[in-house]
């Protein structure tokens, strides 16, 4: 892990297209402003670790559910 340290207005490049930027403190809280691209998807962590587990379930096929689909007859007339 790379760590740096910013002062307020300060940034920090990260290839050619994303730039962060430190805008301000307040107590414990750093309030960061970001950058990007558009098509660069940019979440909170613990939405990003949401999003992945949902997908990860949704990719997760029950046997139960592929033996209906093989019983059914799919056959349209």
């Amino acid at each position: 892990m790379l760590v740096l340290t910013r002062k307020i207005d300060e940034a920090i490049q990260i290839g050619d297209e994303i730039e962060i930027k430190i805008l301000s403190l307040q107590g414990d809280q750093i309030k960061i402003g970001i950058n990007a691209p558009k098509h660069v998807e940019i979440h909170r962590k613990e939405i990003y670790l949401s999003i992945q587990e949902s997908n990860n379930e949704a990719a997760t096929v029950s046997p139960s559910i592929l033996d209906q689909m093989k019983s059914q007859d799919f056959n349209l007339k």
